[in-house]
């Protein structure tokens, strides 16, 4: 019985190799998904195994400690093979079709304390600042002030342009101490510049060179060409590790700061909705959970009663 299920498994993973031309590593990971799956089903054959088993495995995958993204990520490819088996034989139905991996936990969003992000924005370079630094400092302060995702950001332009038919996507409005951004869904919003984050502006226009290629992109790279989020990110970890930043921060972290910090101060939930771009409040109450840690851990520190003695 169990050389009949290696074999079937074997044809399926060589086909796999030869018509699909999946990598080694690939064909590796399946095979060991496969070999799971034999554990797990003891001396049932491959065709008996029912609806009822695959979830009663996933079930003992996830009781014995294994990740909802790797109980799922196994359940695709049995799926697969018992859809490959099917074609081989007459089976009555997928017995991996509709069942689910267990929830992912809900892992809420990273944010810096107040104090934290701002002694990160103002962390001083010795000696006059370079181009490049006075378009860090820019880049950083904007995506603290206004929420902006990396995307939005590397987009902006110097203001709204619409040449050959190509109109801006983003753009900053000095004059209303705006920038304009086309988030997901190509939904346009206006979100406000704040004053730290215009005087930066201010510093790196005046010593903004003209595009190597010709375009009006706001911020640049070392080349002279608009910048790209990758770029940002490699900035901004540079930045937070000389600055003696002691968390990982990447530019979704100042986003998710920004959010936080707003949350705290106003608690206008719609608000803050409005300024992330969020298409539903949904995604915006997980900033409520963040809110609701920063007021437990004040209780913890402030309460005579919060901790038993």
């Amino acid at each position: 019985m169990d050389a009949a299920r290696t074999d079937w498994a074997e044809r399926y993973l060589g086909e796999l190799a030869t018509q699909r031309q999946l990598s080694a590593h690939t064909i590796a990971a399946y095979r060991r998904d496969l070999a799971e799956l034999r554990q797990l089903a003891g001396h049932e054959d491959w065709p008996l195994l029912t609806h009822a088993d695959m979830r009663r495995f996933a079930a003992r995958l996830h009781a014995s400690g294994q990740e909802a993204r790797s109980i799922a990520r196994k359940l695709s490819g049995w799926r697969g093979f018992y859809a490959w088996l099917s074609r081989q034989m007459a089976l009555p139905a997928n017995p991996v079709e509709g069942v689910r991996a267990p929830r992912r936990p809900k892992t809420l969003p990273k944010a810096l304390a107040v104090d934290a992000a701002v002694q990160l924005l103002e962390a001083k370079q010795h000696g006059h600042p370079e181009p490049a630094e006075l378009c860090n400092r820019a880049m950083f302060e904007l995506l603290y002030s206004s929420g902006l995702r990396v995307s939005e950001l590397a987009g902006l332009d110097l203001a709204y342009t619409n040449a050959d038919g190509q109109a801006s996507l983003g753009w900053y409005d000095a004059a209303a101490a705006e920038v304009v951004v086309t988030g997901k869904g190509n939904k346009m919003r206006r979100v406000p510049v704040g004053g730290p984050a215009r005087a930066a502006l201010a510093a790196w226009l005046a010593v903004r060179p003209p595009a190597a290629d010709g375009s009006a992109a706001l911020f640049l790279s070392k080349r002279g060409t608009r910048i790209s989020p990758r770029v940002v990110q490699q900035r901004l970890k540079t930045h937070a590790l000389q600055a003696g930043s002691p968390v990982h921060v990447h530019p979704h972290v100042l986003r998710h700061s920004f959010a936080s910090h707003l949350l705290q101060s106003s608690g206008d939930l719609r608000a803050v909705q409005e300024l992330l771009g969020h298409a539903s409040i949904t995604s915006t109450q997980v900033y409520t959970a963040l809110d609701f840690q920063h007021l437990a851990a004040v209780y913890d520190r402030a309460h005579p009663r919060a901790k038993a003695k």
